[in-house]
C-alpha cells in the first residue's frame, strides 16, 4: 500500500480581518485562509504550520457515489415508455372487456388512452390509470379487432391488436352476475350451481364488469350501483329460463324494480 504524502508549510499571520486571515510564506507568497479554523489565540505575527494530506479514501467514496448516481439517472431517463399489451378479460353476447398491465411510462406523462374497434376510434373516456375497458353495445356473434393507442408526452404508443368474437345466443359462459338481497337467501346456492352447469361465473363484489344483478329485493348498495351503471337488475327466474332454453333471454322480461 502506497504511503500518503504529507506536506507541512510554515506561515506567518499577517492580518486577521472579517473571518479571513492573510498568511505570508517564507518565500513571501500571500494566501487567504479562513480564520475560524486557525488555532485559538492566533493573532497577527503568529507562526502557524499548515499540514496538507490527500484524502484518497474520501475521493474513492465520492467517486463511487457519483457513478452510482450517474447510473441511476441514466437508467431512469434512458428507458423509453413501453406500449401496452392487451388481452381479452371477459366476453358476452354484446360486450367485450379488455385488460392490460399498469402502463410503464418511465418519465413520460400519459395524456390520454384511445380505444379502437375495427379501425374506428371509440368515444370511451379511459382514465390514465385504468387497466381495463368494457366495450358495450356490440353485435351478437360478431368478430371485432381491438387495440389501444396511448398518447404520451413522448409520442403515441400502439398496443398489440386482438381479435375477439362476441358470444352467440346459445353461449351462456359470459354470464357473470352478482347477487343482491333475496327474500329467501337459500336460493343463492341453487343459482350458483346453475351458473356452474352452464359455464358462467359470479362475483361477491358488484363491479362494472358484472353482466347482471340478480335479486328479489330491489334495494341496497348493489342495487344503487346497478342503476347508476345501467346494469340490468333481474329476478332469479332470468337464470333459470336461460338454462332451460339454453339461450340468453332478454333481460327486460325479468326486471326487478322498486
Amino acid at each position: 500500500m502506497t504511503e500518503h504524502e504529507v506536506t507541512s508549510v510554515q506561515f506567518t499571520v499577517g492580518k486577521l480581518d472579517a473571518g479571513m486571515a492573510i498568511l505570508l510564506s517564507p518565500d513571501h507568497h500571500l494566501i487567504e485562509f479562513p480564520a475560524t479554523i486557525l488555532p485559538d489565540g492566533v493573532a497577527t505575527g503568529s507562526i502557524v504550520n499548515l499540514t496538507i494530506e490527500r484524502n484518497e479514501e474520501q475521493e474513492r467514496q465520492q467517486r463511487d457515489e457519483f457513478l452510482q448516481l450517474e447510473d441511476a439517472i441514466f437508467e431512469e431517463f434512458s428507458t423509453p415508455p413501453q406500449p401496452p399489451h392487451i388481452a381479452v378479460k371477459h366476453v358476452t353476447q354484446t360486450s367485450i372487456t379488455v385488460q392490460w398491465p399498469a402502463l410503464a411510462m418511465s418519465t413520460a406523462e400519459v395524456r390520454g388512452i384511445d380505444i379502437y374497434r375495427n379501425a374506428m376510434k371509440l368515444s370511451i373516456q379511459v382514465p390514465p390509470t385504468a387497466t381495463f375497458c368494457k366495450l358495450s353495445g356490440l353485435d351478437i356473434n360478431q368478430n371485432y379487432e381491438i387495440w389501444l393507442v396511448v398518447r404520451t408526452s413522448a409520442g403515441h404508443l400502439t398496443s398489440n391488436h386482438i381479435e375477439c368474437r362476441t358470444h352467440a345466443m346459445d353461449n351462456l359462459t359470459g354470464l357473470c352476475p352478482s347477487f343482491g338481497p333475496f327474500t329467501n337467501e337459500s336460493e343463492v346456492d341453487a343459482l350458483v350451481d346453475l351458473l356452474e352447469r352452464v359455464g358462467g361465473s359470479y362475483t361477491d363484489e358488484f363491479t362494472i364488469e358484472n353482466t347482471h344483478l340478480v335479486c328479489t329485493i330491489p334495494r341496497g348498495p348493489k342495487y344503487e350501483k346497478a342503476v347508476e351503471w345501467n346494469i340490468p337488475v333481474v329476478s332469479p327466474e332470468f337464470l333459470r329460463v336461460c338454462e332451460a332454453q339454453n339461450k340468453i333471454q332478454p333481460a327486460h322480461s325479468f326486471y326487478v324494480s322498486q
